[in-house]
């Protein structure tokens, strides 16, 4: 008989805005809980991420009168995933999506900038981001409310294993408490029973490149991750281990606009994100010519670098350069992003052969004055901006692994099912740990969004008493 020492009601595992949600929500409905986390901080990818959320129907688009909708939304989420996503979870997202900001704004007060952006892949300017353009607003907001709540948050705490009953059914976990980051042996385990459920939010994989590796034998070691050290497969493959199903786990998403001259996400990629992808062009230094419809999703635009086999250049002028002025006065000062007077110079600093660096540049800007059509499917109409004003500003880019897709598969109710598409009981997930949501890519800033969505609902159900059982 298993010998427990410790219980509450919900254990959640995993301290990112998934798992602080989840945590949030089944704490108003009454139950207990405990959130382990197994880094010496909260908040794993989200707390650096960029802040970024995308939402149909949100509160800025309905200001401005930009036209959106859960249908268009579910599209291009579709699209991207090359229609490997499930519709039923799918639609979740899209239709509650506006509600999840909703939320954070008004019972967590997180606040956001005065800006709309659209990324690769959206149909629509649909993406806030919060004031201080980090995710860390919002888990700070949420350790915060979990306080007040009543609820607990213990780091350095490593799930080991989940533990069942003689039926099945997910009661407890295992954990290594006072755990050391790749010490193994750090920490002493200790048995905590849940007597409502266990939700699941570990997270993505990204770092992990024996995990991620075995997936795709393509992202070895050389290729570098903008996931925290901590983004590794442990309670993915707990998961694994009791039936759990594995979804797309092959399906792994490196970012287009990672810096090749940082480490990690940094401020070059944001730059990238916000300021180049938007508002400038992608040009190979072999050839000087553009290599792909910038405004395409991450895994068009990243299989546009693979194909050209080295880091490619960002180009933006100054008034696109404007888009994120704070990550560029970073990066001129660190040197990741270069500034020019003219595309000469540009040029020759990227060993380009300046004439067709030019031409590249008049052809685009005059397809845009005429409104004729891109080669690369790029709706070159006046909301596009022209490439005119110096100072040009140019930053190298690469691939790196982002987000991890694939993970064990849920229910509409968040509830973890088995490889016969039954639940396992007690077992809840959310967030990137979770698989079939996107498919076969993510569009960018719909992971915050999902994570809310999905770590609301898993919260919600794991609170619920168990039928039949005192709790």
């Amino acid at each position: 008989m298993m010998h427990w020492d410790e219980q509450t009601d919900v254990v959640v595992i995993g301290s990112g805005l998934a798992g602080l949600a989840a945590a949030i929500e089944a704490r108003k409905a009454g139950a207990s809980v405990v959130v382990f986390e197994k880094m010496p901080l909260t908040g794993g990818n989200t707390r650096i991420s960029d802040g970024g959320l995308a939402a149909p129907g949100n509160y800025l688009q309905k200001r401005r009168g930009i036209p959106d909708s859960p249908e268009l939304f579910y599209e291009d989420m579709a699209k991207a995933g090359l229609g490997l996503n499930h519709p039923e979870l799918l639609k979740i997202v899209a239709e509650q999506a506006s509600a999840a900001i909703d939320w954070t704004r008004s019972e967590l007060g997180v606040e956001y900038l005065d800006r709309l952006d659209r990324f690769g892949g959206h149909s629509a300017a649909r993406s806030l981001t919060t004031r201080s353009h980090s995710g860390v607003d919002i888990i700070k907001a949420q350790q915060a409310c979990l306080r007040r709540l009543g609820g607990e948050i213990r780091t350095r705490c490593l799930l080991t294993a989940l533990i069942q009953d003689g039926s099945g059914a997910v009661c407890g976990v295992s954990i290594q408490a006072g755990y050391k980051f790749a010490e193994e042996e750090s920490g002493s385990k200790i048995h905590v029973r849940a007597a409502r459920g266990v939700v699941l939010a570990t997270g993505g994989f990204g770092s992990d490149i024996g995990f991620r590796s075995l997936q795709n034998p393509r992202l070895d070691e050389s290729v570098g991750s903008t996931n925290h050290r901590g983004a590794t497969s442990e309670g993915l493959v707990a998961a694994l281990k009791i039936g759990a199903a594995p979804v797309h786990l092959s399906w792994i998403q490196t970012g287009p606009w990672a810096c090749a001259d940082e480490s990690g996400y940094g401020k070059g990629a944001r730059f990238a994100s916000y300021s180049v992808f938007p508002g400038g062009i992608l040009v190979d230094p072999a050839t000087g010519r553009r290599i792909v419809n910038e405004w395409a999703d991450r895994r068009q635009r990243s299989d546009a670098l693979f194909r050209a086999g080295h880091a490619c250049v960002g180009i933006v002028d100054t008034e696109g350069a404007e888009l994120d002025r704070r990550s560029l006065e970073h990066c001129l000062k660190s040197g990741k992003v270069k500034g020019f007077e003219n595309l000469a110079d540009l040029a020759a600093a990227y060993g380009m052969a300046s004439e067709q660096l030019t031409a590249t540049v008049d052809d685009y800007n005059r397809r845009i004055r005429e409104g004729r059509p891109d080669p690369f499917g790029k709706p070159l109409s006046r909301e596009v901006r022209l490439l005119s004003r110096p100072p040009f500003y140019a930053v190298r880019l690469w691939p790196k692994v982002h987000y991890t897709p694939g993970g064990i598969g849920i229910n509409s109710e968040a509830r973890v099912i088995d490889l016969a598409n039954r639940p396992i009981p007690g077992l809840f997930a959310a967030g990137e740990v979770c698989g079939g949501i996107h498919g076969a890519s993510r569009l960018g800033s719909c992971a915050l969004t999902e994570c809310l969505v999905f770590g609301r609902i898993a919260g919600r159900q794991a609170a619920l008493p168990k039928p039949g059982r005192p709790n």
